[in-house]
């Protein structure tokens, strides 16, 4: 019985092998085929529908190969964050054809609120751009097509990341003590390049969602550069003998000048312009309370020359707005009614405790109100390390949404270009601003009555009249005229 067992095994091991043989050159004979390297030999009816159905099989396996080699994604527009469903492509860093890698810059766009780059998060090739330049490009819909050789799975989780109305479960977390940080695999690996722990960056997107920007932007705070570069450096010529310092210096918007035709001309607003439209429509329904004054600011030009030297060995051009921003911080630590905002229906008001002071800029690209975040914990020496940072990316166009939005309270320099007087208009849901002309030199009376020459600036403040009053403004604009008519007495409230 045993010998009978062991025969029946040999037996149906050599079927077995002869089986496996019959297979192997079936699928030879149909890769041949395919390939052009063996000649068609005469087959059955049997043979014919096996070998179909092996070359039918193998062509599946073919494409599916191709397929994997050479997916293509559909790169879609990310959603920016402030509730933005629509932007501008202001610039094409590419065209169909290109081959990129992860972080290229694709293109630029521009929003309502602020310009962004957005950077590829494959490697791969430009198969399809879906929009000009000056197009409106959609959130949630396709940029390009990228030939990639991503996954399936990395496709799909393309697909989730980019999706404008995903839910908080879709995102990619980390725990960092039973907290969950936002961010995308692109996000996470930039951060981890730079020796950067997530949970230590505030998230500027959507449900505090950490972006590119975020990363870049913690990262110029630790290292004290300015990110990303730009070609703009500020430069001034000696002022001429006799002449008033001007109070801060700007360069000129060097954006394309309009050609007149030879026929009337529409077109939509965008942009920065849209937004400007916006808010100052919202800004119509606001009673404003006006008050003007006029701020001796002698010592504050005595001092910012000497102090200008050694600023300039920490890498930091001094002006004037540093000293009137802090100026007004430590006003508005006094006065916090001046640094809320109101709801729309009125009914609530909301007490910041964060000095988030706005900054207006005239760029090439328009209007633009900039904020300087948290400066009651901020020095001079900082707050106008932070000024360069934003006058530089202004002038090359690179605000980010986290630069424009979050304002608490504005000041609005228009003695840069060279006004005197000013009427500022709020920017809501703000509750007060003010506007500081130009600096001149002129004859005032000292204490023993003489004429002696003072440089003098006036400011004019707008506030919300539904909730601060008159009285109130004025003592705030006393207060801060002191700070600078005197501005050694600022270091008895610095902390």
């Amino acid at each position: 019985m045993a010998a009978i067992a062991r025969g029946s095994s040999a037996l149906f091991r050599r079927l077995l092998i002869q089986q496996y043989r019959r297979r192997c050159l079936r699928v030879q004979e149909a890769r041949g085929l395919s390939f052009g390297l063996l000649p068609a030999p005469t087959l059955d009816r049997t043979s014919q529908v096996r070998g179909g159905r092996s070359l039918q099989m193998l062509g599946r396996g073919l494409h599916a190969s191709a397929a994997h080699r050479g997916a293509v994604v559909q790169f879609k527009l990310s959603d920016i964050g402030e509730g933005i469903m629509e932007v501008t492509v202001k610039e094409w860093y590419v065209k169909e054809g290109d081959k990129v890698s992860q972080f290229d810059s694709i293109c630029e766009v521009q929003s309502d609120k602020a310009s962004v780059t957005i950077t590829s998060r494959y490697d791969g090739v430009i198969t399809k751009l879906y929009y000009d330049a000056d197009d409106v490009a959609l959130v949630g819909k396709p940029l390009v097509d990228i030939e990639t050789e991503s996954t399936s799975d990395v496709i799909q989780e393309e697909d989730v990341v980019e999706t404008p109305a995903m839910a908080r479960e879709e995102h990619t977390h980390q725990e960092i003590k039973g907290l969950k940080t936002q961010a995308t695999p692109a996000v996470r690996r930039l951060a981890m390049e730079n020796n950067i722990k997530l949970s230590e960056v505030v998230g500027s997107g959507k449900d505090g969602r950490i972006l590119k920007e975020d990363i870049l932007d913690f990262l110029a705070r630790q290292t004290g550069a300015i990110l990303p570069p730009s070609p703009f450096r500020e430069t001034r010529t000696p002022d001429p003998p006799g002449a008033a310092p001007s109070a801060e210096l700007q360069p000129p918007p060097a954006g394309p000048r309009r050609v007149l035709a030879d026929k009337d001309v529409t077109e939509p607003l965008k942009g920065f312009r849209k937004a400007m439209a916006k808010s100052m429509t919202a800004a119509l329904a606001i009673p404003h309370l006006g008050l003007c004054d006029q701020v001796d600011v002698s010592r504050l030009v005595a001092l910012r020359d000497e102090l200008k030297a050694e600023a300039r060995g920490h890498g930091v051009n001094l002006s004037y707005m540093p000293f009137f921003i802090k100026a007004a911080s430590l006003c508005l630590a006094r006065f916090p009614i001046l640094n809320a905002s109101l709801d729309q229906s009125c009914q609530n008001i909301t007490y910041k405790v964060s000095h988030n002071i706005g900054v207006a800029m005239d760029t090439a690209l328009g209007l633009l109100v900039p904020t300087v975040k948290n400066v009651q914990l901020l020095s001079i020496l900082e707050v106008a390390r932070e000024l360069n940072r934003l006058q530089e990316l202004g002038a090359a166009g690179q605000l980010g949404t986290a630069d424009l939005s979050g304002g608490t309270f504005s000041l609005s320099n228009i003695g840069s270009i060279g006004g005197t007087y000013a009427k500022p208009v709020i920017l809501p849901p703000e509750v007060a601003i003010g506007a500081l002309g130009k600096i001149q030199v002129l004859p005032r009376f000292d204490a023993s009555g003489h004429v002696i020459r003072a440089h003098v600036m006036n400011v004019s403040w707008s506030a919300d009249h539904r909730v601060i009053d008159g009285a109130t403004m004025c003592r705030f604009s006393n207060m801060w005229r002191d700070f600078l008519q005197n501005p050694a007495s600022m270091l008895l409230h610095l902390k």
